[in-house]
């Protein structure tokens, strides 16, 4: 499966980004979804993730309520709607992807496959 993120750059605090996340080689219901984010400095991090039907998403505490993690199967598409954003958003956010059961999702090693990144600032 390769994977291409996008949508990432620069918002001011309180503003609104969408990521995408475009899967190709595979058959994309197959797999769960995941977002994972970055700062200078930092370990990569959990973000939220989706299960191959959609029915469950996860999120780490501090987007809950203000990130939206989305799939669209037929499109072979994944998506990260960002609203209220603060400066501690800014990151470089991947998507990932992985087979295998479901659960364990904030666990970055149990993901197979993973996008190059997009930069996300959020100024203050």
């Amino acid at each position: 499966v390769q994977l291409q993120a996008s949508g990432g750059g620069l918002v001011q605090a309180g503003g609104s980004l969408r990521l995408s996340c475009a899967a190709s080689g595979r058959t994309f219901d197959g797999y769960i979804n995941g977002w994972f984010r970055q700062a200078p400095g930092k370990e990569r991090e959990f973000v939220a993730a989706i299960s191959r039907s959609g029915g469950i998403t996860r999120y780490t505490d501090s987007v809950k309520g203000r990130f939206a993690i989305s799939r669209d199967n037929a499109k072979n598409m994944g998506y990260l709607q960002m609203n209220s954003l603060n400066p501690e958003d800014t990151a470089v956010y991947f998507c990932a992807t992985r087979a295998g059961f479901e659960g364990h999702y904030s666990d970055p090693i149990r993901y197979d496959y993973w996008g190059q990144g997009t930069q996300v600032t959020v100024s203050s």
